[in-house]
């Protein structure tokens, strides 16, 4: 097994055809197939079903996937290490809930690291996918919180997917309200309160249980309820219908536009929130320092 057998199946499985990745790696399409398939061989696999519509990756492949992105990247690590900070061009991808504060520290990472080739990721998508991103090693950190709801159901899937979680830091719950709202004045909200306005959170997809929000599960009901897939969408709907979302309070007016306020909600748990990472994986140098750039915006308002 080689390194470039490795980087020919990331790129395969990334671009999904057998053409496609043999142009983008400058080799003739028999060398291309030839090698993934002594790499099967080899590791006495089948990476890739091959029917007469194409590719696809078997499940052994997509776990096979994964580390050999982790392999790749410490690969890349050594280069850097001995041969320079200029050596190729820098990957990195994290996977978050939707908080302000990852987005600032991602900014910062590029600032840092952003020299003239780069390819970095960060997605803002659904929990379920940001513990699968982290699990397959599509993404190095992964950002989610954790509280006495959730924290029991979460941990087993995280175990069962060799992943560990993190501790960044503990958040009183709050309510994202507009600055012109009618509960804009008071010091601490109560569920009570809001119960007349339109609640919005993201959905989920086929994974939309309560133990996947990224707001915090209220035992009171919530007779009106919107779901979203994107920030944007959130905080217009959320000015426009005098609508909240519960959140860990710290808010960025460069993101969230200075219309938005954070409220104190009562009694509710705590949100731990932190990063998960792979049990077999090792911090790169740009997971580490993104980890430190995050550590700037943590608790501030």
């Amino acid at each position: 097994m080689t390194l470039q057998q490795l980087k020919y199946v990331v790129t395969v499985a990334e671009t999904g055809t057998i053409t496609e990745a043999a142009g983008k790696l400058y080799i003739s399409q028999p060398s291309l197939t030839n090698a993934i398939h002594e790499l099967e061989r080899e590791m006495q696999i089948v990476i890739f079903n091959r029917t007469n519509k194409g590719i696809s990756l078997s499940k052994e492949g997509d776990i096979f996937l994964g580390y050999a992105r982790q392999v790749l990247e410490q690969a890349e690590i050594l280069e850097d290490k001995y041969k320079g900070e200029g050596s190729g061009k820098k990957q990195f991808c994290v996977s978050t809930q939707h908080y302000s504060f990852a987005v600032n520290a991602f900014v910062d990472l590029i600032k840092k690291y952003g020299q003239e080739e780069y390819d970095f990721s960060l997605r803002e998508t659904q929990t379920y996918e940001i513990i699968e991103d982290v699990a397959k090693m599509r993404s190095e950190i992964g950002i989610l919180f954790l509280n006495d709801f959730n924290e029991k159901v979460i941990t087993k899937i995280l175990k069962s997917n060799e992943l560990e979680f993190h501790d960044l830091f503990v958040a009183k719950p709050h309510v994202f309200i507009s600055r012109r709202h009618p509960l804009a004045d008071r010091q601490i909200i109560t569920n009570e309160e809001l119960e007349s306005y339109p609640y919005l959170s993201f959905e989920q997809g086929e994974h939309n249980s309560f133990y996947f929000s990224e707001e915090i599960f209220s035992a009171s009901e919530r007779k009106k309820n919107i779901r979203v897939r994107d920030r944007a969408t959130l905080f217009n709907l959320l000015i426009g219908l005098n609508g909240y979302t519960v959140c860990s309070g710290v808010i960025d007016k460069k993101l969230n536009g200075k219309d938005i306020i954070a409220v104190p909600l009562a009694d509710e748990s705590d949100m731990r929130i932190g990063y998960i990472t792979h049990r077999k994986g090792m911090l790169s140098r740009l997971g580490t320092t993104y980890l430190d750039a995050l550590s700037k915006y943590i608790g501030c308002s």
